[in-house]
């Protein structure tokens, strides 16, 4: 996730500010939630910066490629969040007519033939060889989709590494343990039992590096309860200090976009949706100010994902 600005309740990892850094480091400063009695869904509303009186203050943590965000419900808590085929054509060979008799050389013909073909021909000019594309990297886990609900293994779901993609991590991605959830929060008290008010059931992350090197992607999914609280949760995930940009083609969707101060440096951006029981997340790292046409790409891509399971 990129690097929020965030006054009050914020912080996940940001992307630097001044030249950019290994990926994965920055700092992180959350605000504590404040849990409805009755673990209710989420409303839209709620105020961001909220804090509970009865929450700790929660001492900075540093947290790989996490976004600060708040995420309100039902007025009752505020919490922030770290992060060919080729076709070649053939045509039918030209009918021609059959050439007439030639008559046989004279002897005379036949020594100028013999005296020619020993002349010595010209070397042969060796062809390089074509170095096939890298294929894309396959998953080894398997998942199944119907009606928006998502079944198998949650990894299956993490948008395609594409061609020539390097993975950080092991290829699959990687399931998030109740801890390393609870990292993308800040380790709030009660997150868990906030998510879980939501119907949470786990979640999958995987981060790889485009093929030309110019991006760094993230992407984390989180699957609910039902399709309704998929996109409650969503609906309800916010990133302070930015303004929202929409989706093209998502009216659930949106993005947040945070140029750098110098072209040199590194700017960030987060897509936030939802597909059927699953939110997911799309954070993006460049080199300059990014390009918002990626991020709407990449959530496409895995907003069709989600829905096909490929």
């Amino acid at each position: 996730m990129p690097e929020p600005e965030n006054e009050g309740a914020a912080a996940g990892p940001p992307a630097p500010a001044e030249p950019a850094a290994a990926p994965g480091a920055a700092a992180s400063e959350v605000a504590a939630p404040e849990v409805a009695a009755s673990g209710a869904a989420a409303a839209p509303d709620a105020q961001a910066g909220a804090v509970a009186p009865s929450a700790p203050e929660q001492a900075p943590r540093r947290l790989p490629r996490a976004v600060g965000v708040a995420l309100a419900t039902a007025g009752l808590l505020a919490v922030t969040a770290a992060s060919a085929a080729v076709t070649v054509a053939v045509g039918k060979p030209d009918t021609r007519p059959v050439a007439a008799a030639v008559p046989a050389p004279s002897k005379a013909t036949v020594g100028a033939s013999a005296a020619a073909s020993a002349t010595p021909s010209a070397a042969p000019v060796p062809v390089p060889t074509a170095v096939p594309a890298e294929p894309a990297p396959v998953s080894t886990v398997k998942g199944t989709v119907s009606g928006g609900k998502h079944e198998g293994d949650l990894r299956y779901f993490l948008l395609p590494i594409p061609a020539g993609g390097e993975s950080y991590g092991p290829v699959d991605g990687m399931a998030m343990s109740d801890d390393d959830v609870a990292d993308l929060f800040g380790k709030q008290d009660g997150i868990m039992d906030i998510l879980k008010s939501y119907g949470y059931k786990g979640g999958a992350n995987r981060m790889y590096r485009t093929a030309d090197g110019k991006a760094e992607v993230t992407v984390t999914l989180l699957k609910f309860g039902s399709t309704a609280m998929a996109s409650d949760f969503a609906k309800n995930y916010k990133i302070k200090s930015l303004d929202p940009f929409d989706i093209d083609g998502d009216s659930g969707g949106r993005g947040y976009l945070k140029a750098p101060k110098q072209q040199a440096y590194t700017g960030s951006m987060s897509g936030i949706s939802s597909q059927g029981d699953v939110q997911y997340t799309i954070d993006v790292d460049v080199k300059g100010t990014p390009d918002k046409a990626l991020l709407n790409e990449l959530m496409k891509r895995q907003r069709e994902w989600l829905t096909t399971g490929g």
